[in-house]
């Protein structure tokens, strides 16, 4: 895709979303059928995926690891988004890879010490690309990536949640 074409199928949206702010909300929806076990089963929308127990926390290897799942949404929303960002900013990114690494205490979430925490400690971002750009160019393109990705933008400023029953 090149610059303009992004631009032409953008603009009417920027527009809209000017004009009507209320139009750009969107509620995004996800669900999961709880199976047999240990597991549940999430409709990604292309295929079924069914998660279940880690290895560290007592699962057989068989089912999805949520955690994984979560690194995999950051990968696939940032290597989008910095695609994005490249077309629109006319940068060559030839090809290259996306990677997310993050650091999990399984002692929280299995309630061996009630003072570590569960959940990721530590999430690292990490891109190699295949690219002529300078490092100024670099720069901006990483700097906006992390600017307007989504699952990074979310992850990092906490939003309110709620559960219900």
């Amino acid at each position: 895709m090149k610059s303009q074409e992004l631009r032409n199928l953008q603009g009417p949206l920027k527009a809209r979303y000017r004009d009507d702010p209320g139009s750009a909300l969107v509620t995004l929806r996800a669900s999961g059928g709880l199976d047999e076990g240990i597991a549940c089963s999430v409709e990604t929308g292309r295929a079924l995926a069914v998660a279940g127990l880690h290895p560290a926390a007592g699962g057989d290897g068989t089912a999805l690891c949520s955690g994984d799942m979560l690194l995999q949404a950051l990968v696939a929303c940032a290597g989008v988004t910095l695609r994005s960002v490249a077309t629109a900013l006319e940068i060559d990114v030839r090809g290259g890879t996306v990677r997310a690494e993050g650091d999990l205490d399984f002692r929280g979430t299995l309630a061996v010490d009630k003072q570590t925490p569960v959940g990721f400690r530590a999430i690292r971002l990490s891109f190699d690309l295949d690219t002529d750009a300078t490092d100024e160019d670099m720069a901006t393109l990483l700097r906006l990536t992390e600017r307007y990705c989504v699952v990074l933008q979310t992850l990092a400023s906490s939003p309110d949640l709620s559960i219900t029953s």
